[in-house]
């Protein structure tokens, strides 16, 4: 039992938990992940390492109410406890100095790339980085993400805070005015493409995090397979970070799509069967 020691709404539908896991915190590097399971019968999710304090021995975690499991994540209170925490899994970031590198963060996508800008900060790169989302009620950490970064740009698509527009049109007035040596970009599936996609034709290697479908997180049920150049890869064990340029986005959407769709359907017949849906 792993117990929740922080709790914080910090967006809309989001919430961070401060979990106690001293021995996962020890050992955490920026881009790990661990599997979470709340209850005997429940499911696996993977999440990021958004934070870790060897010294406390507490991970965060930050993670946004999609299904039932983090429906059920959400209503846990500090002082309770999850059943299950396995990590930390994945391999961790490469670091270097590499000079001046960019850091994204889409949405939820700003938990996993602030202890990356973090760790680039203290290899001794310049760090730009770029967080944005629809709207400010889904914008969050900009104090931790300003603390590690050399500068820090906001982008809102509505425009409600920072400027207006997507972190893609940030990263190429960026492009245009300083030489870029290497790119992160952690959020949706499609915003890393576009990301990708900007950074291709100037040659900036860019560094992307996936999170498919996942069940157990050490490369044996291979649900979590993505297709990067000519070779299949597993995120959970050769990842989560891949080479963006080589990674099949949309491949990798289309399987993201099939599994909402059967779980759509699954939900759909289990409430069938309990006279739900109003046919009985």
């Amino acid at each position: 039992m792993y117990k929740i020691i922080k709790k914080q709404n910090i967006g809309e539908n989001m919430a961070l938990f401060e979990v106690e896991a001293p021995k996962i915190a020890n050992k955490a590097q920026a881009g790990q992940f661990v599997i979470v399971r709340i209850a005997e019968k429940g499911e696996r999710i993977p999440l990021t390492i958004a934070d870790y304090d060897r010294e406390k021995g507490t991970i965060t975690i930050i993670f946004q109410e999609v299904g039932c499991t983090t429906k059920k994540m959400r209503l846990l209170e500090e002082g309770q406890s999850i059943l299950d925490l396995v990590g930390p899994l994945g391999q961790p970031t490469e670091l270097e100095n590499y000079g001046t590198v960019v850091c994204i963060g889409g949405g939820v996508g700003i938990a996993p790339i602030y202890p990356i800008a973090r760790a680039l900060k203290e290899a001794g790169n310049k760090v730009i980085s770029i967080i944005g989302a629809r709207n400010k009620n889904l914008l969050f950490w900009e104090d931790k993400m300003r603390a590690v970064s050399d500068e820090l740009f906001i982008t809102t698509d509505d425009g409600s805070v920072g400027q207006k527009g997507l972190v893609t049109d940030v990263l190429k007035q960026l492009m245009e005015k300083e030489k870029i040596d290497r790119v992160w970009a952690i959020g949706p599936m499609i915003m890393m493409k576009f990301v990708c996609l900007t950074t291709k034709p100037a040659n900036i290697k860019t560094i992307v995090s996936l999170n498919p479908i996942m069940v157990d997180g050490t490369g044996m049920c291979g649900a979590c397979r993505v297709q990067v150049g000519d070779e299949t890869k597993f995120a959970c064990v050769d990842g989560p970070e891949f080479d963006g340029h080589l990674v099949d986005f949309d491949l990798a959407m289309r399987r993201l799509a099939y599994y909402k769709d059967e779980e759509k359907r699954a939900l759909a017949q289990l409430e069938c069967q309990g006279g739900g849906c109003g046919c009985h």
